[in-house]
């Protein structure tokens, strides 16, 4: 059965009752001109082979048994395999950027080799890559799970395969067990022989699958009310069309489960994306952050 986009009153519902919070809460869950619908999918695209009910702000509330806390407070970074220079810079960049998108600590753990730890490697038939296998980095990490964490995502410049029958994996996440693991190979275009015209590609594509895998551990499911970072991708061009920032729906999601202060919010994500010298979403959140604030 084709996909059937939500109509502006679904989405609303899905959003919830806003009466009774704060005035710069309710800004920032109501949908303005800042919030497309999600757009009707193409052939190969996400909503057009997978079946997607909607994880509405009610829905997710009564799914979620238990939100981080004190005891479970941080959001830690596991590095897996060799890193080079470049790979390093961008591992603080994703640093940065969590913490941002997040409003609280992320971490980096210890870099983990991949000889010796157990996680079984192929070479892409059709690539002659070296890829590693995501089960094996799954269940590798959920035993090692730090006890003040809320999540643990590990990030590899290698690329990735999930089982046999596959040819590739962009990442993957056990959500009960709160890991999840992304390479960052393919979202560098010269890993398909082109030039990388644009130097804030890689960081844009990298920023954007911690933030979408972090936010599954956290109990949120793929979005089908707006134009959103959940929404799910098929392929690397559907995930580059997704934006960097949350919808009304899942933002309120987001809030739910860690508290944050919104305003201090926009603004640490302003910071980062300025200083990255990503225009684009540098603008949105500035023209965000006002609209929020009431001005």
């Amino acid at each position: 059965m084709a996909f059937v986009s939500p109509g502006p009153d679904e989405r609303l519902r899905a959003i919830g009752l806003l009466g009774g919070l704060p005035p710069e809460l309710r800004r920032a869950f109501t949908p303005d001109r800042d919030f497309d619908p999600v757009p009707p999918p193409g052939r190969h695209d996400w909503l057009s082979v997978a079946r997607e009910r909607g994880q509405s702000f009610e829905r997710f509330t009564r799914a979620v048994s238990s939100r981080p806390d004190e005891a479970r407070h941080h959001i830690y970074l596991q590095p897996l395999g060799d890193f080079s220079v470049e790979h390093l810079e961008l591992l603080q960049h994703l640093q940065r950027f969590g913490s941002a998108f997040f409003a609280r600590d992320v971490r980096l753990l210890a870099t983990l080799p991949v000889e010796g730890s157990g996680i079984t490697t192929r070479r892409n038939r059709y690539t002659e890559v070296m890829q590693l296998k995501t089960r094996d980095i799954l269940r590798l990490l959920a035993r090692q799970v730090p006890p003040d964490a809320c999540c643990v995502l590990g990030v590899t410049p290698h690329d990735l395969y999930p089982h046999d029958t596959w040819s590739f994996v962009f990442g993957e996440a056990l959500l009960q067990d709160r890991v999840g693991v992304f390479g960052v190979a393919r979202y560098d275009p010269g890993f398909y022989g082109k030039p990388a015209d644009d130097p804030t590609l890689v960081l844009r594509r990298s920023c954007k699958v911690l933030a979408h895998e972090a936010c599954h551990m956290l109990g949120m499911l793929h979005c089908v009310f707006f134009n959103c970072l959940m929404n799910g991708s098929n392929h690397l061009s559907e995930s580059d069309r997704r934006p960097l920032h949350l919808c009304p729906v899942d933002l309120r999601k987001l809030h739910w489960s860690l508290g944050f202060d919104i305003v201090d919010r926009y603004e640490r994500l302003l910071t980062f994306w300025r200083e990255a010298g990503v225009a684009p979403e540098a603008q949105w959140i500035a023209r965000r952050l006002e609209y929020v604030k009431g001005r």
